[in-house]
């Protein structure tokens, strides 16, 4: 499974668990304040699984397949060192 294809189940995952714990307060909701309620509770809730998601523990507990990917230090993620570009040539031109 590629990873692109990984985090769009995790995020349709992540979605469904907060719109069915925000379920009763949509359904019941009849005007615009109280779906804003709704829609607020449903936002914080994936926020939440989404964080919690990422713990390393629950990292090893999901399928293989689910998980999230390690970022590979020579890709030039975020915190490996990389190694500036040379501003002149070997010979002393402008590159």
């Amino acid at each position: 499974m590629t990873d692109a294809a990984r985090r769009t189940v995790r995020t349709v995952v992540q979605t469904v668990l907060g719109l069915a714990a925000a379920l009763p307060l949509i359904i019941s909701a009849a005007g615009i304040p109280r779906t804003v309620a709704g829609i607020a509770t449903a936002l914080a809730v994936a926020a939440g699984v989404t964080r919690v998601m990422q713990l390393d523990a629950v990292q090893r507990l999901m399928p293989r397949w689910l998980r999230s990917a390690v970022p590979d230090p020579g890709n030039g993620a975020a915190g490996a060192p990389s190694t500036p570009a040379p501003s002149r040539a070997p010979n002393g031109g402008a590159v």
